[in-house]
């Protein structure tokens, strides 16, 4: 049985309460990799529950992965010169920017987790907030409290 990797996943999320989705993937130029709209219900959940606003993503997936600057830069790339179109957009639709990053640690193994100048201040020129999940499963220890 192969043992299973650390993976991180990193995406940013335009999201508001109800603006039109096809607007934002021509302004950017860029194919969402995800998106729903306010109502919509949301999947495989035992309980009928909708969403509660309108968001359009971009998104690395869950990659094997020790340095987190490697999906942030997935992300930031293709966006870096269309900061100002972001602004547009987000005046226009009053909608929020948020980078979500998602870490599942396997057997300790931690990723490193480093905000350079550059990701810093791509994030501020469009008002992007973090969200950081870490999810750290269960691993072996070769020692013993008693």
């Amino acid at each position: 049985m192969e043992k299973t990797k650390t993976q991180v996943r990193v995406y940013l999320s335009i999201f508001g309460d109800s603006f039109p989705l096809e607007d934002i993937t021509e302004k950017l130029g860029i194919e969402p990799s995800n998106t729903y709209r306010k109502g919509d219900r949301i999947p495989n959940r035992s309980s009928k529950l909708l969403r509660k606003e309108t968001s359009w993503h971009l998104d690395t997936g869950y990659q094997e992965s020790f340095d987190v600057g490697e999906q942030l830069q997935q992300i930031i790339m293709p966006l870096q010169n269309k900061v100002s179109i972001i602004q547009e957009i987000k005046q226009t639709y009053s909608v929020e920017c948020k980078f979500y990053i998602v870490i599942i640690m396997e057997e300790g193994d931690t990723p490193s987790l480093y905000l350079d100048t550059d990701v810093i201040n791509f994030a501020s020129s469009i008002g992007a907030e973090f969200d950081i999940d870490l999810y750290a499963n269960p691993y072996e220890d070769d020692f013993c409290l008693d």
